[in-house]
């Protein structure tokens, strides 16, 4: 039985909750008083609910988030009316902003906004002793990370072999991109360098291999950064990955030796592009130096072996689908691995919202609040976008295709060459999920050959270089029938992750 219980519903089960970590870790007395119950989305509310009062718990700590507002709505209103008693206490982003307008602030009994680290072991303590708080609605101070307790022991061995380990030396950004919660936290804060590079030793003895920094800033400092860098790099040992979000254009040559020295595919560097339309960077506040941004990326794709993953947004205010279509193509040019294509999303109390009139802004009501048309892209050109999105993700990201891609445009733009793939591959497959390796290379295949009039045998021998990239060796029967012989070839073999390897091969 647990008198405090820490909740939420992830993504995915191999998703730690990080953020129920830093609270479990700083309850001090009360630490032995609580524990930790994970969940994902795809549970049902009343199953968690089940599992939550099996506990008996007389506080409920709920972590609510974009991704999982609609469960942990349906769940905390089915909780208060099986047991009214049961405190229940939110927390999190998409609590912290515009509370009064939720359906889920009005069931709970207290709200947390911003960093609730210490903060909720406070309002714990004060409920447990039977005091009355005169107010639902608290807003947390920013805890100082120099004596906020950190949370790498209450990763255990389970966690370790099933699940990404997130990890942070700093929390906030200087900057204040219109569309991102991180620019109403202007302050970075850092852990202390020696504390935190402990705890990285700790998790490394016990078997810790992939790392995922959640740092909105990780080269903002660059003598911080290259510190952790080297820490890594002197401990390098595969199958170690380590995953950090980088500042664009921020790269100096003392951090670029020391990138240079790991090996291929043990870093994976998040590069934020998000737009290189410069009217629209300085709509919405975005500071980047858009030439620099092309050195860094040349840099990271000529000269090392990082995996380059770079991110667009598609819809910021009075970017059309021409000039998004320009920055996709200019952005192909520089050889990223992955291209993460993202719908604007409107999230509660971001800036982002000042443009909604000039624009003529639409945003879905529901989560994740995703952009459904503007001023300069109706609602038919969004669903296209939308669709680009998801099937580029499928193939252009995957590395299933990294020989086979190019054949789609040669010479021409990468941008429209996909969408026409796209536009042919819904009206055949009508649908965006649930498709088939194998299904959407004999599309693949059918577009190339019949659609772009390409040479068969070329498309079927390069469809199936990239088709054995994953270790694959039964050739799909549409293949088969086009190649005289079978050819064998090596598996590819990684120490890294099986997507990030394939682009490898």
């Amino acid at each position: 039985m647990a008198e405090i219980v820490l909740t939420t519903l992830n993504v995915k089960y191999a998703h730690a909750a990080f953020g129920l970590r830093y609270l479990m870790a700083n309850l001090g007395a009360l630490r032995e008083r609580a524990r930790i119950m994970e969940f994902d989305v795809n549970q049902r509310p009343v199953d968690v609910l089940e599992a939550i009062l099996a506990e008996n718990p007389r506080i409920v700590g709920v972590g609510v988030y974009i991704w999982n507002v609609s469960q942990a709505t349906e769940l905390v209103a089915m909780l208060k009316r099986v047991s009214p008693q049961t405190i229940v206490v939110l927390g999190g982003p998409e609590v912290s902003y515009e509370a009064d307008q939720q359906e889920i602030v009005r069931q709970a009994d207290y709200v947390i906004s911003g960093e609730a680290d210490l903060a909720f072991a406070s309002l714990c303590e004060k409920i447990l002793n039977g005091q009355q708080l005169p107010h639902k609605l608290m807003s947390a101070e920013l805890p100082d990370l120099a004596k906020t307790a950190l949370p790498y022991d209450l990763y255990d061995q389970r966690d370790i072999r099933q699940r990404v380990i997130y990890v942070e030396a700093s929390r906030g950004c200087p900057f204040g991109c219109e569309f991102c919660l991180s620019s109403l936290d202007a302050a970075v804060r850092n852990v202390p360098l020696e504390t935190f590079l402990t705890h990285m030793q700790h998790l490394l003895d016990r078997g810790v291999t992939h790392f995922k920094f959640v740092d909105r800033t990780f080269n903002l400092n660059i003598n911080t950064a290259r510190a952790i860098l080297e820490f890594f790099r002197d401990r390098y040992q595969p199958p170690l990955f380590l995953h950090f979000e980088m500042i664009p254009d921020r790269l100096p040559d003392g951090l670029r030796q020391t990138i240079k020295q790991f090996p291929a595919g043990a870093l994976q560097l998040e590069v934020g592009v998000q737009t290189f339309n410069e009217e629209v960077a300085r709509r919405i506040k975005r500071r980047q130096d858009n030439e620099k941004v092309e050195q860094n990326l040349r840099f990271l794709r000529d000269q090392t072996g990082v995996h380059v993953h770079s991110d667009l947004i598609v819809g910021l205010p009075g970017e059309d689908i021409d000039s998004f279509a320009a920055g996709f193509d200019r952005l192909i040019g520089l050889g990223p691995q992955e291209i993460q294509v993202g719908i604007l999303k409107r999230l509660r109390g971001t800036p982002i919202a000042r443009h909604t009139e000039e624009w003529q802004m639409v945003y879905s009501p529901c989560p994740p609040y995703e952009l459904l048309q503007t001023k300069v892209t109706n609602f038919a050109t969004m669903q296209r976008l939308r669709r680009f999105a998801r099937y580029w993700d499928l193939v252009g990201n995957s590395g299933n295709f990294v020989q086979t891609l190019p054949l789609l445009w040669q010479g021409t733009s990468p941008f429209w060459s996909f969408m026409g793939f796209c536009d042919w591959l819904f009206e055949r497959v009508g649908r965006t999920h649930a498709i088939a390796l194998e299904t959407l290379a004999e599309r693949l295949f059918e577009y190339l050959c019949d659609a772009l009039q390409r040479q068969r045998q070329t498309v079927a021998e390069t469809i199936w270089r990239d088709y054995q990239r994953g270790g694959r060796r039964e050739m799909p029967t549409f293949l088969r029938e086009q190649s005289p012989q079978k050819k064998a070839a090596a598996a590819v073999r990684t120490a890294t992750l099986r997507r990030q390897g394939r682009h490898l091969g």
